[in-house]
């Protein structure tokens, strides 16, 4: 008997929406990379921006979807380099190593608040963290 996917592992697209929907939610309170962040970006983003967090926490679902080998594609609204590639999204928020890591905290904590098994938390973590350089290259950028 074959294994299924980690999509499959995870419970299907409505499993990875309720933890993504909570994941985006939780990120506002986290000190690091929220509402409260020293990054002006990243805070304007928690304060001035509320409103497209719906259609984030869409994108959202639908990267973990196909990262995880769903049956869904994920195209960017500002396409990177590669299909799954969160470069461009995330450029101009100028998104630091340690507020990476920050989120990927809030993430760890979602996945065992949802009771997650860790073989697929950690594959879900390593999948996020595969796209750390992509997602924090804007903060090496000069500003224009």
């Amino acid at each position: 008997m074959t294994e299924g996917s980690l999509y499959e592992r995870l419970g299907g697209v409505f499993a990875i929406a309720a933890v993504v929907d909570r994941f985006s939610d939780a990120i506002f309170d986290d000190p690091v990379a929220g509402r409260t962040s020293k990054n002006p970006a990243l805070r304007a983003w928690h304060t001035e921006s509320t409103a497209r967090l719906p259609g984030l926490k869409f994108m959202r679902t639908l990267w973990v979807c196909d990262v995880a080998g769903g049956p869904f594609d994920y195209a960017g609204t500002r396409p990177g380099s590669t299909p799954v590639g969160l470069e461009e999204a995330h450029r101009d928020l100028r998104i630091t190593p340690d507020e990476f890591d920050a989120v990927a905290g809030v993430l760890s904590r979602t996945l065992d608040e949802f009771g997650v098994p860790q073989r697929e938390k950690e594959e879900v973590l390593g999948a996020f963290a595969a796209h750390k350089g992509e997602v924090t290259e804007g903060s090496l950028a000069r500003t224009r």
